[in-house]
């Protein structure tokens, strides 16, 4: 799952120690490295399982050819599914006295029903609040195609509790469907996101459901990655280093992907927009990319948004948990100005 994925790459940093409170088997406590520690409430005699089926652009099945490079996920992941692990996570927190906490896997509750969601979700909601203050806490959100329980995300408290968001195109597009945003009559993106359209409902997230003089709430972050460039927002006083953060995110990807320990320019290209607007829906500027800077910064109504291109693997190797690696290294690059 998610969390895994996300301990394991904060792991990779060996002065770190991370705690994970998901549903952990004997085959997936084998896998895990050695900076990673479970609460023994956390695991169990039998694995969980999320089976991955990936193909590249250009594949066959049947009468079908893929245009772009994707993935099937199935899972049978009934702990997670349930989110029986919040409350072992949150009484565990007491003890190993985390500097960051990074939540992932609401979207596994769409096989529930209506009612067991409804009350699971303000349960988190309550857990969350149960967190130390001062603490950031991140969620990772993850494809779902249930509107309603996206939109009890977004309003039941669950985007003011958390201290920042990592999501995709698909996420992104989908949340402002699901809570009539901007440029939600979109029914999906047409190639690329536009850049001006992700800047436009970013920032509406952020105004509706963010910190404010008038509201109470702790989002000030969002991390937006899709294939070809990734954009940072953050409400202004409260993350510094942003630059960094979103340029190691992009790094991630093209290394993960390739499955390489560096950049191998030979096998990435750039296939971000040269140039683009930074709004839609106000009069936003037009931004042309320049090789030596390539992070691009604009501002809008105390809203900070660092803009990268990606260096694209042309021929992937590994794109599962692809979004997991870029959220947790662009956090592991953050600097969060505590505010109580």
């Amino acid at each position: 799952g998610n969390a895994a994925l996300i301990g394991q790459k904060f792991a990779a940093n060996s002065d770190l120690k991370v705690l994970l409170c998901g549903p952990v088997g004997p085959k997936l406590h084998e896998l895990l490295d050695d900076n990673v520690f479970v609460p023994s409430e956390s695991l169990q005699e039998v694995d969980e399982f999320h089976l991955i089926l990936e193909y590249q652009a250009g594949e066959e099945w049947g009468q079908l050819k893929a245009p772009h490079a994707n993935r099937f996920i199935f899972s049978h992941d009934l702990s997670n599914g349930a989110m029986n692990m919040l409350e072992v996570f949150v009484s565990s927190l007491e003890e190993f006295q985390p500097d960051l906490v990074v939540l992932s896997g609401l979207h596994m509750m769409e096989g529930q029903s209506k009612e067991l969601q409804r009350k699971r979700l303000l349960e988190v909601v309550t857990s969350i609040s149960d967190i130390p203050a001062g603490i950031p806490v991140h969620l990772e959100l993850a494809s779902m195609t249930n509107r309603e329980l996206m939109s009890s995300i977004v309003h039941q408290q669950v985007f003011p509790a958390v201290t920042s968001l990592g999501l995709n195109e698909q996420e992104l597009l989908f949340l402002t469907q699901s809570a009539s945003g901007p440029h939600s009559s979109l029914s999906s993106w047409n190639g690329v996101p536009d850049v001006g359209m992700v800047s436009d409902i970013l920032f509406w997230i952020l105004k509706e459901h963010g910190r404010s003089k008038g509201r109470v709430s702790d989002l000030t972050r969002i991390h937006f990655h899709t294939l070809v460039y990734h954009i940072l927002a953050t409400v202004d006083g409260h993350w510094a280093n942003q630059l960094a953060a979103v340029a190691a995110g992009a790094r991630v990807a093209g290394t993960q992907a390739c499955a390489t320990e560096t950049i191998d320019t030979s096998r990435v290209s750039l296939r971000a927009p040269q140039e683009f607007m930074t709004s839609h829906s106000e009069a936003g500027s037009r931004i042309v990319l320049n090789p030596n800077k390539p992070v691009v910064e604009w501002h809008r109504e105390g809203i900070s948004f660092h803009f990268t291109p990606v260096l694209v693997c042309k021929d992937p190797i590994r794109t599962v948990g692809l979004g997991d690696a870029i959220s947790a290294e662009g956090l592991f690059y953050s600097e969060v100005h505590p505010h109580y």
